[in-house]
């Protein structure tokens, strides 16, 4: 292992200049959001490099879409009535249980006169009014552009492709979004935008693609339903949906998501936002999941209009290290935004060449006669909906208790349960940081500032960033004339000030000095000299407000901080002969310090953290500086610590912090057989004392 060395330090970066310190880029620079007109993405050069990224991704994803771990899943219970005949197929009437209390709705079209096993597509749909049942009149227009074949098929665009598909020979489950059609327990775009729906991941995209896996299951239970051939298309928000649950959920063998993928505007509903989504990714690379199954797309006349250009040809690079870039394909057509008759015989052609139909030549869609949108509603006298059929806020009640369920189901209890526990926790908490400890490499001091000699004391101050990041992170180097190898990375809310008191250093600081190591201050995103900068949180694009918009593209400000003390450990690890590095983190910024050092493995030697009697049930606004979505899902401050375990931790001032949670940090280091190695203190404890529990 390599680590720093401050003397070192200082011999390599004397030669730098002093400057005046520039601004971070992230305070300048104004938060992403879903409708930037560029969101590029550079893909890996190699298939090794790939593979490395793509489970951090995948669990990035998934931790997003609350399904990490997946939830447990309760019998669907379906209920499948009302067969109405049509030429080549029947439509039925279903709905089943997703949550508890939550149902999904739609309908199952099944060929008629085929044997043996099917392929089966799942139809999303996208942000049309009353999808499902909904009746367009824009035939007129729809003839004279090509757009539409028939009237029918322009009025009734969505029962389209499902007929169409069902007499192509597959099983076709055409469901509802929530708040759509028959799905009215939960209004759309309503109920999941409070504090604390965010601090536990249940959010209304989340919903969505939940049902989505429900669907997938239901699809298995259909006796001639082929396992191995389970597609899923959708335009618009239904494309979304379409390339989201084929990256999460490998039983989707083949995906077409239409006019949605693209390298400008990501997705601008609440339904196609969550926090963690497209934090360091775009949705190119989260398609690029799909790879090496089957991936179809069209653009038109909206953001995907140059798909063919940008984006498919990132595409393509990752097929190609598979051997499968005939796998991937996209078709720009000449129309406004849509799920047109054109668009729609792209998608039927994309499907039979890779689920062999067995058609000949290109398919061309065929008139149908559809089915009056009124009888294709679920519900009836005879099938009303269910009795327990909850709105958004019991939903989100039964939503907590299982999530408490399952957590508590994964308190560890030996070296094994410990492992698993801890790769639940691990995951998810790089996922909320969007972060992990960088090698050396990845870490420059940009220059040096200040430097000042006295009293046997050397102290200088470095600006530390990720490599091509653009940031300043501002440290300062102590040390005495009889620095012995040990390094303690410093963390308080004033930043470097802290270490000094009328040009004395303060007693805690003074003894690290005392006893032979040396600090590496670090003043973390928005603290010391730039505590005062503007708020960086912003939720509202246009006229809509809400977390995702914010939490789905940037790091939370405590996450931003973390980012910072990973960095300045990587720093720290970067030159040679030192012994060890410890962590010690004061006030409000002990909390930073605990979720940092969760991510530092075998890198720190002993952490010490005030939590300053802080639980994440305290955060109550948005505009909080420890807004963190998903913390309450993972147990908080003392579920998210478990996984530093069993290394040596010392906690204080924990009063006020509850044992609910702080029983899974006790269960951790109980299972990993060295329970005296967690030291909690109520009380605050001076800074001096804590310095001498970390260098003892």
């Amino acid at each position: 292992m390599r680590h720093f060395n401050i003397a070192l330090t200082l011999a390599a970066l004397a030669a730098l200049p002093t400057f005046a310190q520039e601004k971070d880029r992230r305070l300048t620079e104004a938060p992403k959001h879903y409708n930037l007109k560029y969101h590029p993405w550079t893909p890996p050069t190699t298939k090794e490099a790939w593979e490395a990224r793509k489970p951090i991704l995948k669990e990035q994803l998934l931790v997003s879409q609350g399904m990490w771990p997946m939830p447990v899943k309760v019998p669907l219970n379906a209920v499948v009535h009302g067969k109405i005949e049509r030429d080549g197929y029947t439509v039925e009437k279903v709905f089943f249980v997703s949550h508890p209390g939550h149902y999904v709705t739609g309908n199952l079209y099944r060929p008629t006169g085929r044997k043996g096993k099917r392929p089966a597509i799942l139809y999303a749909h996208g942000h049309w009014t009353n999808a499902r049942l909904s009746t367009a009149n824009s035939w007129a227009s729809d003839q004279k552009t090509g757009a539409e074949g028939t009237e029918n098929s322009s009025k009734y665009f969505h029962q389209a492709g499902c007929a169409m598909l069902a007499r192509l020979g597959c099983v076709v489950f055409h469901y509802d979004m929530v708040g759509n059609s028959d799905s009215k327990q939960i209004t759309h775009r309503l109920g999941f935008k409070d504090v604390e729906a965010q601090l536990r991941l249940q959010t209304f995209m989340n919903l969505q693609t939940w049902n989505s896996v429900r669907i997938v299951d239901f699809l298995h239970t259909l006796p001639e339903v082929d396992t191995t051939r389970i597609g899923i298309t959708g335009a618009s928000g239904g494309g979304t949906q379409s390339f989201v649950l084929a990256a999460v959920d490998e039983r989707i063998t083949a995906a077409f998501p239409a006019v949605m993928v693209s390298v400008s505007m990501q997705g601008g509903c609440i339904c196609e936002n969550t926090a963690y989504l497209r934090v360091g990714t775009t949705n190119i690379e989260l398609s690029a999941l799909i790879a090496p199954r089957p991936l179809g797309m069209t653009g038109a006349n909206d953001w995907t209009r140059e798909i063919e250009t940008k984006g498919l040809p990132e595409l393509k690079q990752i097929y190609k290290m598979y051997g499968a870039e005939g796998n991937v394909m996209a078709k720009y057509l000449n129309f406004p935004h849509n799920y047109n008759q054109p668009s729609r015989e792209v998608m039927y052609n994309f499907f039979n060449q890779h689920f062999k139909f067995g058609v000949r030549g290109a398919i061309a869609e065929v008139p149908f006669t559809p089915v009056p949108p009124k009888d294709l509603s679920v519900y009836d006298a005879e099938h009303p909906l269910p009795k327990d059929a909850t709105n958004a806020e019991g939903l989100k009640r039964n939503l907590t208790m299982a999530q408490e369920k399952q957590l508590a189901s994964l308190t560890p209890k030996d070296a094994k349960s410990l492992a698993t526990f801890q790769k639940v926790q691990h995951a998810a908490l790089r996922a909320m940081m969007t972060d992990e400890l960088p090698p050396a490499s990845a870490v420059e001091c940009v220059a040096k500032g200040d430097k000042t000699e006295k009293d046997g004391l050397v102290a200088v101050e470095l600006f530390l960033s990720r490599k091509g990041q653009g940031e300043r992170v501002k440290t300062q180097v102590v040390h005495g004339k009889n620095f012995d190898g040990r390094g303690v990375i410093w963390v308080h809310p004033d930043g470097i000030k802290s270490l000094w008191n009328k040009g004395k250093l303060v007693p805690a600081a003074q003894a690290i000095v005392d006893k032979g190591a040396g600090i590496l201050a670090v003043e973390t995103f928005r603290t010391g000299d730039a505590a005062g900068e503007r708020p960086t949180t912003n939720m509202k694009v246009g006229s809509l407000a809400y977390a995702g918009y914010f939490y789905g593209y940037n790091r939370a400000l405590v996450a931003e901080r973390v980012h910072d003390i990973l960095t300045a450990v990587a720093f720290a690890r970067s030159h040679e002969k030192a012994k060890s590095i410890n962590l010690v983190g004061f006030g409000k910024a002990g909390p930073w310090v605990l979720l940092a050092r969760g991510l530092c493995g075998d890198a720190v030697q002993r952490t010490a953290a005030d939590v300053n009697g802080f639980r994440f049930e305290q955060v109550k606004d948005f505009d909080d500086e420890m807004m963190l979505p998903g913390a309450l899902k993972y147990g908080g401050l003392p579920g998210l610590a478990a996984v530093i375990a069993p290394h040596e931790l010392y906690l204080h001032n924990t009063k006020s912090t509850g044992t609910g949670q702080a029983g899974l940090l006790q269960a951790a280091y109980r299972a990993s057989g060295q329970p005296a190695r967690l030291q909690r203190q109520g009380a605050r404890v001076g800074g001096v004392a804590v310095v001498n529990w970390l260098l003892r």
